[in-house]
């Protein structure tokens, strides 16, 4: 814990969708008063409380008024507390100020984000200032980017253990989804796309798979924006959405740790649809799809609780060696991503963050840099994640 910090983490945003989901799981998982102590903050007292009693929580858990145009609620907020965990969005608008405040006070931090145009200018921004005040600011907690980021991570220690090396290639490949869309991933896609369209700049930043790791670009990379055979999985493939953020993160884990997959390290992330004419047709129709950009979803709105429950993902990833030696490993998650699991997810950062100290060091960084295996091991225990690996 951070010297002289009352709480371990407050709940930033905690009358949200999400951030009510994140309370009721550290609530049901540690309880108030126990091995983590926690907070909820929002801008209304009285919805905070509104929350608390609905969650059955009791009244024993402080609440912490904090509004994001009120910069010395904010101050006040983030050296109360080791960890900020963070579920207002869109970033880009609701989250500068949060990020630079954290880093002042070399307060820990965890969000949901996936605007990689806004994380690149928190990078330039704050990395040094993060190294020097010990805050690990660390982006994309959620369903992007944890199972993929860490699913990567988890392939290459298995690799290095079964093969003595890395895996230069990988293939992130979604096999079943199950989950509606999130407003909150929604409300930052059109703030990204309005960000873009404001300043064309943005673009380069956006298409750039290096985005994220300043000063390096790697090998050339599969755009994986159009339908295609994939040779290797005997499949069609169609692009998937999030491939845009994830791999982007994915880049710069390896950056953070001096390039441990290979400085010609090659990813790309899409969408399995099945073989034959059927996948193919399916492929297409995925590529076509724009419904993401009309969908009119708000943040705030989500699933019911059964829809969270009867959620999953699957993903597999599929590494290879120059040598011919291939390993492959799936990350599967136990309910909808983009809330029920999310809000696990996002939680057991925060409570990684707080159990381990020390781990990462500070700086701008990326949940599989920062907390590596002992993340993938809490969410195994307590978010209902497996890393596991598969046959050939």
């Amino acid at each position: 814990m951070k010297k002289n910090r009352e709480l371990d983490i407050v709940v930033y945003g905690a009358t949200g969708y999400t951030g009510k989901l994140v309370a009721e799981y550290l609530h049901a998982q540690y309880g108030v008063g126990g091995e983590v102590s926690w907070a909820m903050a929002g801008r209304s007292q009285e919805k905070l409380e509104a929350v608390r009693k609905d969650l059955g929580i009791p009244d024993s858990l402080p609440l912490l008024v904090a509004d994001a145009s009120d910069p010395m609620s904010v101050t006040a907020m983030v050296e109360r507390t080791s960890v900020v965990l963070t579920t207002v969005g869109p970033y880009q608008l609701y989250g500068s100020d949060l990020v630079a405040a954290c880093v002042k006070a070399g307060t820990d931090y965890v969000d949901l984000c996936g605007e990689p145009n806004w994380m690149n200018e928190m990078i330039e921004a704050h990395n040094e200032a993060a190294q020097k005040s010990g805050a690990r600011i660390v982006f994309s907690c959620g369903f992007d980017s944890i199972p993929f980021d860490l699913g990567v991570l988890f392939l290459q220690e298995r690799a290095q253990a079964q093969f003595g090396k890395v895996l230069p290639r990988v293939r992130g490949r979604v096999r079943s989804m199950k989950g509606v869309w999130s407003g909150g991933t929604l409300a930052s896609f059109k703030a990204t796309m309005a960000a873009a369209a404001a300043n064309p700049e943005l673009v380069a930043v956006l298409t750039n798979p290096f985005a994220l790791t300043p000063g390096f670009t790697g090998a050339e990379q599969p755009t994986g924006m159009k339908p295609m055979y994939d040779e290797v999985l005997e499949s069609w493939v169609a692009p998937f959405m999030m491939a845009t953020i994830n791999t982007k993160n994915i880049h710069r884990s390896n950056f953070l740790q001096d390039h441990g997959y290979g400085e010609d390290f090659v990813y790309d992330e899409m969408l399995l649809t099945g073989p034959g004419e059927e996948g193919e047709a399916i492929a297409k129709a995925v590529a076509a799809d724009t419904s993401m950009a009309t969908d009119q979803t708000q943040p705030g709105e989500g699933p019911t609780k059964e829809q969270r429950e009867t959620g999953h993902y699957d993903i597999l990833f599929v590494g290879e060696a120059a040598g011919g030696e291939t390993l492959r490993a799936a990350v599967k998650g136990d309910m909808d991503p983009g809330y029920g699991s999310t809000s696990k997810m996002i939680a057991e950062a925060a409570v990684c963050l707080v159990k381990n100290p020390t781990l990462g060091g500070g700086g701008v960084t990326t949940p599989a840099a920062a907390l590596g295996s002992h993340l993938i091991e809490r969410l195994q225990r307590n978010a209902g994640l497996t890393f596991q690996l598969e046959a050939n």
